[in-house]
């Protein structure tokens, strides 16, 4: 397998041209580098770096650690719908807003926790308030089991017809980003999601919140160390590409969109850690014609993804 990686990985860099050297490592998925693929490189991104205050703030008491992948604690009319629909979670109870009952989303929630026998509990405003654990319960609040990681050998296979295409997260703290990179990732057809236990945020209720109910499509394993999980998923047959804002390579100089990969996004302000970094097959960087430096890393996530899901598109046409 690493002989014919090895040929593999030299063919696509002759397709993407020549080797350069990026000029300073920085901080996002998204930035001004441009250039040629360059095996293992990039660094930090800019990703998201001054993203703090205020969603932080209101991330507030959903801030704590749970044990595994959390996910118990679902707010959010969305959210909630999902976890009904997927039913792949046992429900345990479903509190709504007594006054809440005119928004269609909400009544489908009543009439979904009806057909799968979920206790239903309607409660005071003021009550539900006091239970989120979220600035904005939208009116209902379910408690579930916790979501199960799978497997990080499950990921490097097909999901059906589809190739692995695999999102990992490297450091990204805030929820409210980990959120929108599920919900993203799960439209753009992503296969699996890679999270670390250390220095990551897990699915806590403003990020299962803001997935929006991806949580309950996408595979995610857990893992300790992510170089160790990028070495397994290469080995596997992936390829390992970076995001990141001063990597030389252009997102348009990925060759490889439609073959097996996984997708690194880097912390916010920090980015790809140096031992990540090197486990990378090539790093990208979205290119910026405006004034402002960066996206953040959701936001980049989500051109990248699609512009993949582009690429995979037009490799099937006829």
């Amino acid at each position: 397998m690493s002989a014919e990686r090895g040929r593999r990985r030299d063919a696509s860099a002759q397709r993407g041209g020549a080797t350069s050297r990026r000029g300073e490592r920085g901080g996002g998925p998204s930035g001004r580098g441009r250039g040629a693929p360059q095996r293992g490189g990039g660094s930090a991104n800019r990703a998201g770096s001054r993203q703090g205050g205020a969603n932080q703030a209101q991330a507030g008491r959903s801030q704590g650690r749970p044990k595994g992948l959390g996910g118990d604690h679902v707010e959010g009319r969305q959210a909630v719908r999902e976890l009904l629909r997927a039913g792949k979670r046992k429900v345990h109870e479903v509190l709504i807003s007594e006054d809440a009952h005119s928004a269609a989303t909400l009544a489908e929630i009543v009439d979904l926790a009806g057909d799968r026998r979920v206790p239903l509990r309607e409660v005071t405003r003021r009550k539900l308030d006091e239970t989120a654990l979220t600035a904005a319960p939208q009116g209902v609040i379910a408690k579930a089991a916790a979501v199960q990681p799978v497997p990080l050998e499950e990921l490097a296979k097909p999901a059906g017809d589809r190739l692995p295409l695999v999102v990992a997260t490297d450091g990204v703290t805030d929820p409210g980003n980990l959120g929108a990179i599920l919900r993203t990732a799960e439209v753009a057809g992503a296969t699996g999601v890679v999270l670390t236990s250390h220095r990551s945020a897990n699915l806590t209720p403003a990020a299962v919140k803001a997935a929006a109910g991806a949580v309950e499509y996408l595979p995610i394993a857990l893992v300790g160390g992510l170089p160790a999980a990028l070495a397994k998923l290469r080995d596997g047959g992936l390829w390992a590409i970076g995001l990141d804002g001063y990597a030389p390579d252009g997102l348009e100089s990925l060759r490889v969109g439609d073959e097996p990969l996984v997708l690194v996004l880097g912390a916010e302000g920090r980015g790809l850690s140096a031992l990540v970094e090197r486990r990378c097959d090539q790093v990208v960087s979205i290119p910026v014609l405006g004034r402002i430096e960066s996206l953040n890393v959701a936001a980049a996530a989500a051109v990248a993804l699609f512009d993949i899901a582009r690429a995979r598109d037009s490799a099937s046409a006829p």
